[in-house]
């Protein structure tokens, strides 16, 4: 009995000790991505990756880069997609770009809410001519919404699925990333740009105290069984 005592508290120390470990290492790295994305944002903007670079993209190395566009807005083919920000509930406004070299980006323009869906309501907004839009690379969605998937057959949206929503507005040659404009104000206020949110949940430090205090009261349990079989003994032999 004692025997299989000592060997599952070992397996639980061990195991509690290795997941402590395990944590040390995803804060290193999760610290690593924060300092690596706010780097990113903060650089210069570079031109947005042309066709020979988009295999290239990766969420890891290219997520949050700031880039810019040059090239003209087709309204026409604009997209709403379902938001809730910092500015309430509406949508982003998903608009093909047309970039100067010969390929399409689709803009996340920003959030209009419900009010403001329909184009007449922020005529102002629509841009026309050569554009130049600064802002952040972001990897596609493709999955639709928490426990919503985007339905393309009725044009109901609830993530920035590239793919789908160019093949639903029959664009040419289209990135497989979209970018989000920074805050630069639009003409009459709507869209509005810069709501991007970058956060990271980083409680490993705290999951790798939990882990590795687990294993230290796995150990002083232990130390306590061996005292009350010492004690058993001691009665025992008497």
């Amino acid at each position: 009995m004692r025997l299989v005592v000592s060997v599952g508290v070992l397996i639980l120390f061990a195991g509690f000790v290795a997941l402590g470990v395990w944590q040390v290492q995803r804060l290193a790295w999760k610290t690593q991505l924060i300092a690596q994305v706010d780097a990113r944002v903060h650089a210069a903007p570079v031109p947005a990756p042309g066709p020979a670079q988009w295999p290239g993209v990766t969420r890891e190395k290219d997520q949050y880069r700031r880039v810019v566009l040059h090239g003209t807005y087709r309204h026409d083919r604009e997209t709403l997609v379902q938001a809730v920000t910092d500015a309430g509930g509406g949508f982003w406004v998903m608009t093909p770009l047309d970039d100067a070299r010969g390929f399409t980006v689709l803009v996340n323009r920003g959030f209009v809410p419900p009010g403001r869906s329909d184009p007449a309501a922020r005529a102002d907004g629509q841009a026309s001519g050569l554009q130049t839009v600064v802002g952040l690379l972001r990897i596609t969605e493709p999955r639709g919404g928490f426990l919503r998937a985007n339905d393309p057959e009725h044009d109901r949206w609830r993530s920035r699925d590239v793919a789908a929503i160019a093949a639903r507005r029959g664009l040419d040659r289209p990135a497989p990333y979209f970018v989000d404009a920074d805050a630069t104000p639009n003409p009459g206020g709507w869209p509005l740009g810069g709501l991007t949110v970058i956060r990271f949940p980083n409680s490993h430090l705290i999951y790798a105290l939990t882990w590795f205090g687990m294993a230290l009261l796995t150990l002083v349990g232990f130390a306590l069984f061996r005292r009350e079989w010492r004690r058993a003994d001691r009665r025992g032999g008497t």
